[in-house]
């Protein structure tokens, strides 16, 4: 439910309106817009009868909204969300790229990769300190030592940390050395993972699961919505299809009904979701021209010695030719690449 303020409505007559919602055991959502404010309603709303609020000083109309994931959707939210993140703008007319090792496999590494991310302008460096691995004899990360390594290369480079978070026990501690937190696709419908990031106050990176529809995705990002973190970022990163000549099916086809339902940023992870180097450029690209808002994108500088996932990891150079080709390609759609 959406309650529409009158464009004159007091801030008393808000506040009022606020606390009858919060009586009746609702949860209050206040959506300051250019010329008026409304209210969004989440909880058990058998509880309430539209005329309680709808009566009430300053209410111009009440509208039911019909989505499931209430506060994901255009009907609660339809200006599109910008996240910014340091210099990085993540969401309409911007293309962020996020670009880094799989992994944290040590410090020389990782400074090597700031440092070339820095040289092309770029801010954001993707990169794994607890890694969620099919088998269990692969290489599981640094842990809470490559957490502590990632914050040297942040204040040596400036460069700012998207890493994952698999336990409900390491949000905090990722929390506090991550810029973006990301929620990786075997944890999308990990609903106490979900709930505890929905509480800090950084971005999240919310991967689908690689085999959710698009409704699971939107009410998984409800649920860090409903924490009351409103910064959620959208990652398309491949689903499961019977395909046998890629890793996974990037489903470019989901961002047009995406954009028009829900008004979170979505990027995609064309390395995940390909699983073979020689695709990740053009889909990078495919990306871009069907509105993507970024690209997550593993580098390396040399791919074929990385510790985990290194046949779909690009070296330097093609990462370099890909960020030519970007902006090449941004300046006829208006967008701008950071």
């Amino acid at each position: 439910m959406l309650v529409v303020m009158h464009k004159c409505a007091t801030p008393e007559q808000l506040e009022s309106v606020l606390s009858i919602i919060l009586s009746l055991g609702l949860k209050a959502h206040p959506l300051p817009g250019s010329t008026r404010t409304a209210i969004g309603i989440t909880g058990n709303l058998l509880s309430i009868q539209p005329d309680q609020i709808g009566a009430l000083p300053g209410v111009m109309e009440i509208i039911k909204v019909t989505k499931p994931y209430k506060l994901a959707s255009r009907e609660f939210h339809e200006a599109d969300t910008l996240v910014t993140v340091g210099e990085s703008r993540i969401g309409a007319g911007n293309f962020s790229v996020t670009a880094g090792p799989c992994s944290v496999e040590n410090e020389v590494l990782m400074m090597k990769t700031a440092d070339f991310i820095r040289s092309l302008g770029l801010t954001l460096m993707r990169a794994g300190a607890f890694k969620p691995r099919t088998s269990p004899y692969a290489f599981q990360g640094m842990g809470r030592e490559g957490l502590k390594l990632l914050e040297r290369v942040r204040q040596k480079t400036g460069v700012l940390i998207v890493t994952e978070v698999m336990e409900t026990e390491e949000v905090e501690a990722v929390a506090d050395s991550a810029d973006i937190v990301q929620i990786g696709t075997r944890n999308m419908q990990n609903y106490p993972l979900l709930r505890k990031v929905g509480k800090i106050r950084k971005p999240i990176l919310l991967k689908r699961g690689m085999a959710s529809t698009l409704e699971e995705w939107l009410m998984a990002a409800e649920y860090i919505l409903a924490g009351g973190n409103s910064e959620v970022i959208l990652c398309e990163r491949g689903v499961r299809t019977f395909n046998d000549h890629s890793r996974n099916t990037l489903d470019l086809s989901v961002i047009p009904p995406l954009k028009a339902l829900c008004h979170l940023p979505v990027v995609i992870d064309p390395s995940h979701a390909t699983g073979k180097r020689a695709y990740v450029p053009p889909m990078t690209l495919a990306g871009l021209a069907c509105g993507a808002h970024g690209a997550v994108i593993e580098i390396h500088p040399d791919p074929d010695k990385a510790l985990s996932d290194g046949l779909q990891t690009i070296d330097f150079p093609s990462f370099e030719k890909l960020m030519d080709k970007l902006r090449e390609m941004a300046k006829p759609l208006g967008v701008v690449i950071s």
